[in-house]
Parts: structure tokens; C-alpha cells; sequence
């Protein structure tokens, strides 16, 4: 059995990781650090993120607007004080990405503002419609130059290495299976932060990348970590329709730059469904083209951006044209045709504004964290700006209690419990069983969701999470399976959760509950077999 000591173990590499990364070791230059990644090259959430970065940088806004925007997005559960504090770091957030590399969009000597769904004035700084792709380049590049950074790519955790010291959980490293090697490794550290980013690769229909199978809430949850809201899966209203091809998304960016959505007879759809319309939050636009596409048994609608002259489409949006065209669309002669996909995780593990979890010695920062940032439903480009917020905070913190934390460290490896499986591969048919998941999910647990069909996702998903812990038991462990063992617990828990939450709220919208309650107005914790007090279903 291989093991590896580091000072500071990331595991994921989109914005979350590598900044905290980059941080860390500015603070404390000969850091050891590792960032265990599952990419074999710039591939996460961050790197597809085409809108940008949420920030008050012009004299017609003000933080209190951008909290205003974000808590009525949020539904009533936004934490106000996290909300606050991120808004505030805004400007600061900006300068830091510039000084790592990133170049962002400018018109003239100022930096080039947009709007999206649910903002009230243009704020957020983007990279054309390509922000994220700059955003990995440059903090993939700092991280190069560091010299105290190694990157350990096409690897996956198989678990948190934990033991209990007086009643209370410590983490104290990974359990690590490398593509190619049959051998698991141990990452021990006396710092582990969490960057894997989303969990939506549990729906059939998703526009997050391969990799986003909910690995960090799923290994969290299994150490005995508080996950919370896992029922507000933010589904994007606009991913492009075209059977066949891979799910590409459409920023909401087009809309904050006067795209429309119509139904396929030309009307508009958001008219009357919304006093900002098209610039309605994401939950509002995504309800109303289910319901355009139910009532009119439509394949998609579409989102027209032609109007706007072919000169500015080009210029303002070169990926999205040239992806559309790829695809048989014109978008400056023609509209694109449009459907809503699963997109973006608003809860997971649970933590604070440094990204402090209740294991000793584990943090989390991005979309695999829950800091009350995003409540029930998130504000277009915050999550970014909230990405590097908690991470900054998070390096001052581990950095500041570095030695604290090293004294709870310890070398036993969860590794071992693997170490007499028989070497053999599974008989489950991985790919068969994953579609069966993610098909129940996309049918039974999507937009507009009732009590009957979440019971019945649960029956037909449970079955499945017992033989795939039985099966994971009894063999070696392999990449695919362990994603499909994580995709599972993220089902089960997002069907828990919404089951639980019997209101409709933000992102969750029941059939049976149409109406917001105060009994819900707050956080579905997830604490071992506990779900607020209540034994889960």
C-alpha cells in the first residue's frame, strides 16, 4: 500500500481547488500540497461555466442591490450573513483572478458588464461566453509555476480517511484509486478540502461534464457529515435541443443581452409569467417551458437572439455561434432551439463562510458546498464568486490552525479494509444500472415533482444502492463503479430530502404542496440516518 504525505490535500481542480491552492501556499510558501483531481485535462463545471463572475463594479449598483437580488433568488434561506460578506468581497474577488492571469472581457479601459436572470443591473465580468475556460487556464498555469502544487490527474477517492478522537470525527487524509493502478494510495494530510464540484450527472439530461457524479457529498455523507438541501437541484431553462449531440448550454447571458424564449407557434413565453420576463430567475423560466412543453407536447421551444445583428452575436458570443452552427443552427438568422437541463447543485455538505465542516481536519468549497449562499434557488454567476470567497477564507483558516490540525492527524488508512477483497470485476452491468438511475431521476425527480412519483423513484433506486454496496463490498473497487456507488447515495438523498420538504420552495416544486410554509423555511439537514428530526423515509 502506497502512501503520500502532504501539508494540504484539494481534491478537485475547477475554481474552488485551485484557488485555495494558490492561496495556500502564498501564505505559507513551502506548503506541500496535492490536488487530486478526476481530470485528465481542464474538464469541470468551472471550465464550462460561460456567463462569468458576479460583481458591484459600476457606479448603478451597490452591494445592497446585489444582496437584495440574491436573497429574493434564494427563497427565504439564504444565510444573510454569508451572503453579505461574499457580495462585499466582490470587487476584491476580481482584482485577485486579474492578478493570477485571468483576462477578462473589457469594453474600452473598463471591465465589459452583463446581465443575467434575476440580476437588476449588469454585473457580471465575463471572458466572452468562454469565462470559466480562461479561469482554469490562468489558475491552472499559477498553480504550475508555484512549485509547491503537485497535480495528481486521473485519479478518483474512493473514501475520507476518518477515525473518532473523543466522540468527534477527524479526517485525516483520502483513499485514492489512480487510472491504470490496482493498488489504492493514502493522501494523508492534517488538511482535506472538498472542490469536487456538482452531482448532475444523477439526471439523464445535464449539462454539467462527465466527471460531476456528486463524489464529495456522497463520501462526506458516509463519514458522517451534515448535507443539507439536496432537494434544490437548479435545472438550466436553456440547453440546446439537438438529438444526438452532446448537451450544450446556452448562457443565460443571451438573455441578459435581449435573447427571447418563444414557443414554437411565436409566442412569447415569459410575457406574462414574470415582471423581469426572460430575466426571470432560472426556477421561474424552467417551471414555465415545462409547462409550455406539456401543455403543447412540444419537443422544445426556442430563444431568438437574431434580432441583435449578426456583428455583435459573433463578437459577444463566438463559442456559442460556432457550437450552434456546428450543430445545423444559425443563431444570427435563426432561433435556437432550447430545453431545460440539470444544472447546478445548490445544497451538499454542509459548512461555514471559511468552508469549515463539522469534521475536524475537512473543508469544502464550490458546488459540493452548502454555505447558505445560494438558499433555495441561486442567483445567476454567484456561485464563482461564492467558489473563491470560501476558498480564500478557507486558506487563511487551515493556514492560521495548521499546526492545531496536525496534532489530531493519524496514519490509519481506510485503504486497508480493501486490501483482502478478491481482485475481480463486478457482474453488474455498470452502464445498464446507471441509466436505469439516472433515467428514474430525469422522469420522476425533475422540475415539477409530486409525493407519488418521489415514493416511487425511492423504490425503484433503493434496490439498486443495495446491490451496489453489497457488490462494492465483496470486489475490488474500479473508477466507473465507484461513481456509479456515489451517484446512487446522491439519488437516494435528493428524493430523501425532497420528500421531507413537503412546501414548494425555490427549486423544489411539488404538486401536492404548490405553496410556500413557514414550517419549511429551513435547511433539510442530513446527518446520518437523520433528516431534521425525523427518520428518513
Amino acid at each position: 500500500m502506497i502512501e503520500r504525505h502532504f501539508d494540504f490535500v484539494v481534491v478537485g481542480s475547477g475554481i474552488a481547488g485551485l484557488f485555495y491552492a494558490l492561496e495556500v501556499v502564498s501564505l505559507k510558501p513551502d506548503a506541500k500540497v496535492a490536488i487530486v483531481t478526476k481530470k485528465s485535462a481542464a474538464e469541470s463545471s468551472t471550465n464550462r461555466a460561460q456567463g462569468g463572475i458576479a460583481a458591484v463594479l459600476s457606479k448603478t449598483d451597490s452591494f445592497e442591490l446585489h444582496i437584495k437580488d440574491t436573497l429574493r433568488c434564494g427563497g427565504g434561506l439564504c444565510n444573510e450573513k454569508v451572503v453579505r460578506q461574499v457580495v462585499e468581497h466582490g470587487p476584491r474577488v476580481i482584482d485577485e483572478l486579474i492578478g493570477y492571469g485571468v483576462k477578462f472581457s473589457r469594453l474600452d479601459d473598463s471591465l465589459d458588464l452583463t446581465r443575467e436572470g434575476g440580476h437588476s443591473v449588469q454585473r457580471v465580468v465575463h471572458a466572452a461566453d468562454l469565462t470559466g475556460k480562461e479561469i482554469d487556464r490562468a489558475l491552472l498555469n499559477a498553480c504550475r509555476l508555484s512549485g509547491r502544487i503537485e497535480i495528481f490527474r486521473n485519479s478518483i477517492v474512493l473514501d475520507l480517511i476518518t477515525a473518532s478522537d473523543n466522540g468527534k470525527t477527524v479526517c485525516s487524509g483520502i483513499s485514492v484509486l489512480r487510472d491504470g493502478n490496482t493498488e489504492i494510495e493514502s493522501f494523508l494530510s492534517p488538511v482535506t478540502l472538498l472542490s469536487t464540484g456538482g452531482l448532475c450527472q444523477v439526471y439523464q439530461h445535464n449539462t454539467n461534464p462527465p466527471i460531476a457524479t456528486g463524489d464529495g457529498v456522497a463520501m462526506a455523507y458516509r463519514a458522517g457529515a451534515t448535507i443539507a438541501n439536496l432537494e434544490f437541484v437548479q435545472f438550466h431553462p436553456t440547453a440546446m435541443y439537438a438529438p444526438g449531440q452532446p448537451i450544450f448550454l446556452i448562457s443565460e447571458a443571451v438573455r441578459g443581452e435581449g435573447g427571447r424564449l418563444l414557443s414554437l407557434d411565436g409566442r412569447y413565453i415569459m410575457e406574462d409569467a414574470h415582471d423581469l420576463k426572460d430575466l426571470a430567475p432560472r426556477d421561474i423560466v424552467a417551471r414555465a417551458i415545462d409547462k409550455e412543453l406539456k401543455d403543447t407536447r412540444a419537443e422544445h421551444v426556442l430563444l431568438d437572439i437574431s434580432h441583435k445583428g449578426a456583428d455583435f452575436i459573433k463578437e459577444r458570443f463566438p463559442h456559442i455561434y460556432a457550437t450552434c452552427l456546428k450543430y445545423g443552427t444559425d443563431i444570427t438568422k435563426e432561433p435556437i432551439p432550447v430545453v431545460p437541463s440539470a444544472h447546478y447543485a445548490c445544497g451538499g455538505l454542509k459548512t461555514d463562510i471559511d468552508g469549515q465542516t463539522e469534521i475536524r481536519g475537512l473543508f469544502a468549497s464550490g458546488e459540493v458546498a452548502m454555505t447558505g449562499m445560494h438558499g433555495a434557488n441561486r442567483l445567476a454567476s454567484n456561485s464563482l464568486l461564492e467558489a473563491v470567497v470560501v476558498s480564500k477564507n478557507a486558506a487563511l483558516r487551515t493556514v492560521n490552525e495548521f499546526e492545531k490540525l496536525r496534532e489530531y492527524q493519524f496514519n490509519k488508512s481506510v485503504a486497508l479494509e480493501h486490501s483482502d477483497k478478491k481482485a475481480k470485476v463486478s457482474n453488474i452491468n455498470l452502464k445498464q444500472t446507471r441509466s436505469q438511475l439516472t433515467k428514474t431521476m430525469s422522469e420522476l425527480v425533475g422540475i415539477v415533482r409530486s409525493e407519488k412519483r418521489l415514493l416511487l423513484a425511492l423504490e425503484k433506486i433503493e434496490p439498486i444502492r443495495q446491490m451496489i454496496e453489497q457488490e462494492y463490498q465483496r470486489t475490488a473497487p474500479s473508477y466507473k463503479f465507484v461513481e456509479l456507488r456515489n451517484l446512487v447515495t446522491v439519488a437516494e438523498l435528493i428524493i430523501k430530502s425532497g420528500l421531507w420538504r413537503q412546501e414548494s420552495r425555490g427549486l423544489h416544486f411539488m404538486e401536492d404542496y404548490p405553496s410556500e410554509s413557514k414550517e419549511f423555511e429551513l435547511d433539510s439537514d442530513i446527518s446520518g440516518r437523520i433528516l431534521k428530526g425525523r427518520a428518513l423515509v
